[in-house]
């Protein structure tokens, strides 16, 4: 029988001391000055005190931490919007980029159409020239557009895809923030409704 109770009180001692090891654990890597919300909020959690009352179970959070979750939380919130601003800002300036560059295309086709139109003259600046210099002339203007023109095309299309990855990211950025704002806010309003209702029964009391 001494035997048994010795066993039972070693191994109650072990298993305080793992509990006391993994709490430390716990705190070097949950904290609130640092970390994701997510690990900030189960640090939260691991730091608030259990009351039951009624048959309900409550968990009880110091005032200080939720104050300083709310504010890592607020500034999380702010990251997400200046990165969207800066998003929104790129996004515009490639705009202007693909605006200009669709202008600068429109007037080069303009310009190949009004040669194409006028190689059968023979006249150049006025002076009559032979056939041969004529057409070197131009087909020599005629690839010089040409090659204006996929370099126009090829600046275009750069513009198009950096703008459609930038529209990309912003997207997935707004979805990321609005789920992190929604999960976040939903914390944050369940553990102010358990301190003022932990509040409102210590008012009673």
């Amino acid at each position: 029988m001494k035997l048994y109770r010795i066993l039972v009180v070693v191994l109650a001692l072990w298993s305080c001391n793992l509990s006391l090891a993994q709490d430390g654990e716990e705190q070097e890597v949950l904290s609130l000055d640092g970390g994701p919300i997510s690990s900030q909020f189960e640090y939260l959690t691991t730091k608030s005190g259990p009351y039951r009352a009624e048959g309900i179970r409550y968990r009880v959070v110091k005032e200080v931490n939720l104050n300083k979750l709310r504010k890592n939380v607020s500034d999380s919130i702010n990251e997400f919007n200046e990165r969207a601003a800066q998003l929104r800002t790129t996004i515009a300036s490639h705009e202007e980029t693909i605006e200009s560059l669709n202008k600068q295309l429109e007037e080069t086709t303009n310009n190949l159409a009004a040669v194409t139109e006028e190689k059968d003259n023979m006249s150049f600046l006025g002076f009559n020239t032979s056939k041969g210099t004529y057409n070197a002339i131009l087909w020599t203007i005629i690839g010089s557009l040409l090659l204006l023109l996929l370099f126009f095309i090829y600046k275009f299309r750069n513009s198009n895809i950096l703008t459609q990855e930038a529209k990309q990211s912003l997207s997935e950025v707004e979805k990321e923030y609005e789920d992190h704002r929604r999960r976040a806010l939903e914390r944050e309003q369940k553990i102010s409704r358990q301190l003022q209702d932990e509040i409102n029964k210590y008012k009673k009391s």
